[in-house]
C-alpha cells in the first residue's frame, strides 16, 4: 500500500463492479501520474480551439462573454464569465503557487543556497532572455507592453512532457525543473503586481492590506479556525480587485502567509500513540480529536495546498485554457501572425529565448562555483531541460489577457503562444531523445 495518497478502504472504488474496475480505478491511476494534468490542459485547449474554428464559434463568444455579477447595497460588481475565471478563480491557482513557494523555501529546495543556486540563476535567465527578444522586435512600438509574455513557464505542461520522454533522465533534473519553475513563477507574479496593474484605488488597497495585517495578527495568537481566515481572504481578494491590482495577486500573497511548518513538533508517531489508548470503538469526540492532532502534524500550507491542488490542475487551469485559447485560426489570421512582431517574438522568446537564457546561465552558475549541476546530470540533459522551459502556455496566456487591450494584438500573441510551446515541446524531446542516446553510447 502506497503512503503518497490514502488507500481505497471500503469506498465502492475498491469493488468488484465494472464502473470501478473499468472506470474509476484507471481513472484513479491516470490523475496521480504527473503527466495527468497536462493531459487535461491539452484537452481543454484543444475542444476551445476546435469549439472556436467550428460552425458554432459564436456560441463560444457568447458563453464567455456572458455576464454575472452581484449587488450589495450600492455595490454593485458585474463581469463577464471569462472575467470571473480569470479573476476569480485563478486566484486559487495562484494561491496554491504561493503555497508551493512559501513551502519551497522554508523545507524544500530553495531552502539550501547551493541547491537553489542553479535553478534560480537559471530561472532569472529563462526571464530576462526571453523578454529582451520580444522586445527587440517590438520596441518603440504599442506592442512592446507584452514583454511579460514570453518569460513564463507552464509547470503542468513542462512537467508533464519531462515524464513522458525522460524517464530516463536523473530524479534531480526533475527537481531542476521543478523549482525553476517556481522561481519562474515568483518572477510573474513580481511582472503581474509591479507592471501589470491598473490605476490604484488607495481604499480598497488599504482594505486589502488592513485584512493581510489582520490575518497575520490573527497567525501570531495561533488562531487556526479555518472558516475565519477563508472570510478574511475573500475580503481581501474583493479589496484586491476593486483596488486595480490584479486580484490574483491576492492569493499569492495569502499563500505565503500560510505556515509551512507543522504546528506539532512531536509527528505522526503521538498520533498513533494516542490512537492505541481508544477502545475498540472510540467515540465520535475521540475520533474529532485524534483527526485535529493528526492534522496539526502537517503544516497549514501543505494541508491547504494537497486539498486546493487537484481542483486547481484539474478543474481552475483547463477552464482556463477553456476560456482563453479559443483562438479563430484562419488564412487571415495566419497571414498575420507570420508577419506579426507580436508572434514572432513571442515564439523566439519562448523556443530560444528560455533555452539560451536557462542554459547560459546555469552555466555561468556553475562555472562561477555557485552551484552544481544535479547529480548524475550532463549539460546535453541540461539543454533538453532548459528548452522545455519554453512551454510557457498558462501564465503566457494570463499575461497576455493582462497585456493587450487591442484584440490584434491578444490573438497574434495567443498564436505566438500556442506555436511557441509547441516548438518548445519538440526541440526539448529531441534534445532529450539525443541526450539519452549519447549517454547510453
Amino acid at each position: 500500500m502506497s503512503l503518497s495518497k490514502p488507500p481505497l478502504g471500503f469506498s465502492w472504488v475498491a469493488g468488484k463492479g465494472p464502473v470501478a474496475r473499468l472506470v474509476a480505478r484507471p481513472l484513479r491511476r491516470f490523475l496521480d501520474t504527473e503527466a495527468a494534468s497536462g493531459a487535461v490542459l491539452l484537452v481543454a485547449t484543444v475542444a476551445a480551439l476546435m469549439w472556436a474554428n467550428s460552425p458554432w464559434s459564436a456560441a463560444y463568444d457568447s458563453l464567455w462573454h456572458t455576464e454575472a455579477g452581484f449587488s450589495i447595497g450600492s455595490l454593485d460588481v458585474t463581469e463577464d464569465l471569462r472575467h470571473w475565471v480569470n479573476d476569480g478563480l485563478m486566484a486559487l491557482f495562484f494561491l496554491v503557487v504561493g503555497l508551493e513557494i512559501k513551502r519551497e523555501l522554508v523545507s524544500g529546495e530553495l531552502n539550501d543556497f547551493r541547491k537553489a543556486a542553479v535553478p534560480v540563476v537559471a530561472a532569472i535567465g529563462g526571464m530576462i532572455v526571453p523578454a529582451a527578444i520580444y522586445l527587440a522586435f517590438n520596441v518603440g512600438e504599442a506592442s512592446s507592453h507584452g514583454w511579460g509574455i514570453p518569460m513564463a513557464t507552464d509547470i503542468a505542461f513542462a512537467v508533464g512532457v519531462l515524464a513522458l520522454v525522460g524517464r530516463s533522465l536523473p530524479s534531480g533534473l526533475r527537481v531542476f525543473l521543478l523549482s525553476l519553475a517556481i522561481v519562474d513563477d515568483i518572477g510573474a507574479i513580481l511582472v503581474i503586481a509591479l507592471f501589470y496593474t491598473a490605476n490604484i484605488s488607495i481604499p480598497w488597497l488599504a482594505l486589502a492590506v488592513g485584512g493581510i495585517g489582520f490575518s497575520v495578527f490573527l497567525r501570531s495568537m495561533k488562531v487556526w479556525w479555518t472558516p475565519i481566515y477563508v472570510v478574511i481572504g475573500m475580503v481581501i481578494w474583493f479589496a484586491t480587485f476593486e483596488s486595480g491590482v490584479h486580484a490574483t495577486i491576492a492569493g499569492v500573497v495569502l499563500g505565503l502567509l500560510a505556515p509551512a511548518r507543522p504546528a506539532d513538533s512531536g509527528g505522526a508517531q503521538d498520533v498513533f500513540v494516542e490512537a492505541q489508548k481508544f477502545a475498540d470503538e472510540p467515540s465520535a469526540e475521540e475520533i474529532r480529536s485524534l483527526t485535529i492532532q493528526a492534522q496539526e502534524t502537517v503544516s497549514v500550507a501543505e494541508r491547504i495546498g494537497s486539498l486546493l491542488h487537484p481542483y486547481t490542475s484539474f478543474i481552475v487551469i483547463p477552464l482556463f485554457a477553456f476560456a482563453n485559447a479559443g483562438l479563430v485560426i484562419d488564412p487571415d489570421t495566419i497571414g498575420d501572425a507570420l508577419s506579426s512582431q507580436v508572434a514572432l517574438g513571442v515564439v523566439l522568446g519562448l523556443v530560444i529565448g528560455k533555452l539560451v537564457g536557462v542554459s547560459l546561465f546555469s552555466w555561468f552558475a556553475v562555472r562561477s562555483g555557485l552551484g552544481t549541476l544535479p547529480e548524475d546530470a550532463t549539460w546535453p540533459q541540461m539543454f533538453g531541460v532548459a528548452a522545455l522551459a519554453g512551454l510557457g502556455f498558462t501564465v503566457s496566456l494570463f499575461i497576455s489577457g493582462l497585456a493587450f487591450d487591442d484584440p490584434t494584438f491578444a490573438d497574434q500573441s495567443k498564436l505566438g503562444i500556442l506555436v511557441g510551446s509547441i516548438l518548445a515541446a519538440i526541440v526539448g524531446t529531441v534534445l532529450i531523445r539525443m541526450s539519452a542516446r549519447s549517454t547510453a553510447e
